[in-house]
């Protein structure tokens, strides 16, 4: 019966919920699960689907499914918040490794997505986010070295936001930001605890002073089971 995988699906995911299988365990083989719920492999494989698809599992070629941990952490979409702010809400150990600063030459790409002239200073700051223990976002960082020229490894550790607004004194206003979903990178799987996922969430942003002035460019790459974008939308008719 086609509801028969309906209650394999809302028993496993009661367990889950309840603690009876813990995130980042493996749960119990196809045959297993066969042979506590006395059903057929395309019943339990169709249970398991839905899990994945709801994002409860995530199942990994010839090692099993993978519980993921459904408590995933909200990062707003519309907002302009630092890594800093962020932290003060969540209930979990979280550290920043700082990977690289260093003022490019050349890299015509970065450059003209930050309209700079050729000669201009241009920051590139490189940041590991783990969040319990885990490397779960990597911050690629590039800033305009005429509105921002002195950046240091400390600033970088602390807040570079708030160094803007509290030391350097000026206004950030405004972003635009694209949300794409891409293959992991080399770099990616090098700096982060992928655990055999093979998709990134990208967020790119344009963040800009109060005066218009554009002096920020970011590729914010997630792993893609650890948050959920949110944001609030009103309607408002055409």
């Amino acid at each position: 019966m086609d509801s028969k995988y309906i209650f394999i699906y809302n028993d496993i995911l009661t367990k889950i919920e309840e603690g009876a299988y813990k995130r980042n365990d493996k749960l119990p083989s196809e045959k297993e699960l066969m042979d506590e719920y006395e059903v057929s492999r395309d019943t339990i494989r169709k249970a398991l689907k839905l899990l994945e698809e709801e994002g409860i599992i995530h199942k990994i070629k010839g090692k099993g499914s993978l519980i993921l941990d459904i408590n995933k952490l909200d990062l707003p979409v519309s907002g302009i918040t630092s890594f800093k702010e962020l932290a003060k809400n969540l209930n979990m150990p979280i550290n920043t490794i700082l990977y690289d600063l260093s003022q490019l030459e050349g890299d015509s790409v970065i450059r003209e997505k930050l309209a700079l002239r050729e000669e201009a200073p241009l920051w590139r700051v490189i940041r590991i986010r783990e969040f319990g223990g885990k490397k779960v976002i990597l911050d690629k960082d590039y800033f305009n070295g005429d509105i921002i020229s002195e950046l240091t490894e400390a600033i970088c550790l602390d807040s570079i936001y708030e160094y803007i607004e509290e030391v350097l004194g000026l206004k950030i206003a405004f972003a635009h930001k694209e949300i794409t979903v891409e293959t992991a990178t080399l770099e990616d799987k090098k700096l982060l605890d992928c655990e055999g996922y093979d998709m990134i969430v990208v967020v790119k942003s344009f963040t800009y002073l109060d005066d218009t002035r554009l002096f920020q460019y970011t590729e914010s790459r997630h792993r893609p089971d650890k948050f959920k974008f949110v944001d609030f939308a009103r309607r408002t008719k055409g």
